[in-house]
């Protein structure tokens, strides 16, 4: 079977924000299938059960399998870290974009949809047993995740970490509507 890609938006994000759909036109233009879910966004809505319900369906199609890269951004690390460890799914290749967990402060409304996704820490680097090549990307400014949050995300999960200096949540609002760096370490 050959790889394929799956992209995972952030809290109150989508499928069409940031530089998803570059990624994506990037990795289809090479080949690959890729898949980007439209994860329940916003509170009431976002949390760990209804994502983990939308991915466990691409899951039990057969679509996550060792031959997967997942790329996930600002919550979306830390998800997708929960999900493969309570599932024992292995896969490619995670890479992380501003990844973080139990971390509060954002606002009321990050804190409260983020919390359900969060895992003890104590649990995080099980993900090594998932997953054998995690890159991380963050930043030392970001304006909603402290630096040291992320840099730990990163300390615990990664087998490679970048730090991309101001570059802010690495989102549209800090000039990533491209994410150029990325694509080095796609395949």
């Amino acid at each position: 079977m050959k790889d394929n890609f799956f992209i995972i938006h952030g809290s109150f994000s989508s499928p069409f924000s940031n530089w998803i759909p570059w990624l994506e036109d990037f990795i289809k233009t090479d080949g690959y299938d890729v898949y980007v879910p439209h994860f329940p966004a916003g509170v009431g809505f976002q949390n760990y059960d209804n994502w983990s319900k939308l991915l466990k369906y691409y899951y039990d199609l057969g679509l996550i399998r060792e031959n997967t890269t997942i790329i996930a951004h600002s919550i979306a690390p830390v998800f997708i870290s929960k999900f493969l460890i309570e599932n024992n799914i292995k896969v490619k290749k995670i890479i992380s974009v501003c990844g973080f967990n139990n971390y509060f402060g954002i606002n009321e409304e990050y804190d409260s949809v983020n919390k359900t996704m969060y895992i003890d820490e104590s649990k995080l680097s099980n993900l090594k047993k998932c997953c054998d090549n995690i890159i991380c990307f963050y930043s030392d400014n970001d304006p909603y995740v402290k630096y040291e949050a992320e840099q730990k995300f990163a300390d615990i999960v990664a087998t490679k970490q970048i730090l991309i200096p101001n570059s802010g949540h690495i989102n549209s609002e800090s000039g990533y509507d491209t994410f150029e760096d990325i694509a080095t370490y796609l395949y």
